[in-house]
């Protein structure tokens, strides 16, 4: 029997697709082999990947799927029940891993100790797989720290401080400690900010990430996401507000009240929800419109 794998890398999915078979085969093409992945379908009732997956005739891949369907918040937990790595991703179906992600992903940890995640370099990619670079991704990338040529390590507070900003991590690229994050687990109660809520409650868990800049990932960003929806009617905005006067309680509680006045504020959310208005406007959607001024201006 072959030894347990150093990462498991985990693909939660709802049906079978192209990009879901381009997002296996760019694990399958790493050029660091200690691997593991499962593919996690929640319950599709019309199709799922299982007889593609086994005539990969892949040892180190393996096919799960859920009894019924749990939603993507309940699927991201069951993912990381599944690991048994030290390291683990929870790659996205439509996104894509360059040769040599793991293998930059296990220089940056040797290298550094005491690591908890590591961010690497992201390339974002439209529907079509060519490269874009929409305005969401312009903020994150002006936003995030900057990394040396060695990666920069980002200490508890610094990470929290930062990330309540402005979010510019890109969570399907990010690789976490298996141990941490599996005790504590994903807020289901945020699921529009399920990434976030974990990287926020592994800084105050006193956790700490690396970045480094080797460019080893693509992002799909797609034109009519759920996110995307949600944010155009205003009903995300609603549950981040919740969501940042939550950490803006627990930040204060251990005494760090620079990142508590930044989550009160959350200032690129108002933002965010002000350059959906003229959106919500000319649909004439009055009560999107309604939630979405009340999201910038309340206090």
């Amino acid at each position: 029997m072959s030894a347990p794998a150093s990462i498991d890398v985990i693909l939660p999915y709802y049906g079978d697709h192209p990009q879901l078979r381009d997002a296996v085969r760019s694990v399958i093409a790493q050029t660091d082999t200690d691997w593991r992945l499962i593919c996690v379908d929640d319950a599709h009732p019309d199709s799922d990947a299982s007889a593609w997956i086994a005539s990969l005739a892949d040892p180190r891949i393996q096919h799960v799927r859920n009894e019924t369907n749990l939603g993507v918040a309940g699927n991201f937990a069951r993912c990381l029940e599944l690991a048994t790595a030290p390291w683990v991703t929870i790659m996205g179906s439509d996104d894509r891993m360059r040769p040599s992600h793991l293998t930059e992903f296990r220089k940056a940890i040797e290298a550094s100790d005491g690591v908890d995640i590591v961010q690497g370099g992201v390339v974002v990619i439209s529907d079509d797989g060519r490269r874009s670079y929409p305005l969401a991704d312009r903020v994150k990338s002006i936003l995030r720290p900057r990394a040396h040529a060695s990666g920069r390590l980002l200490s508890s507070r610094e990470l929290a401080t930062s990330l309540t900003r402005a979010d510019w991590a890109y969570f399907p690229s990010l690789i976490w400690r298996t141990a941490r994050v599996q005790r504590l687990g994903f807020r289901e109660e945020y699921e529009i900010a399920l990434d976030l809520g974990l990287l926020l409650d592994v800084a105050i868990d006193g956790g700490v990430m690396l970045l480094h800049d080797a460019t080893t990932f693509e992002y799909r960003r797609h034109r009519a996401s759920a996110s995307m929806s949600s944010a155009r009617s205003g009903l995300r905005f609603a549950q981040e507000r919740r969501f940042f006067l939550d950490y803006a309680e627990r930040f204060s509680a251990i005494g760090w009240m620079r990142a508590a006045r930044i989550a009160r504020w959350h200032l690129v959310s108002r933002l965010n929800a002000l350059t959906e208005i003229p959106g919500a406007v000319l649909s004439g959607d009055l009560t999107a419109v309604s939630r979405l001024l009340v999201h910038v201006f309340r206090p």
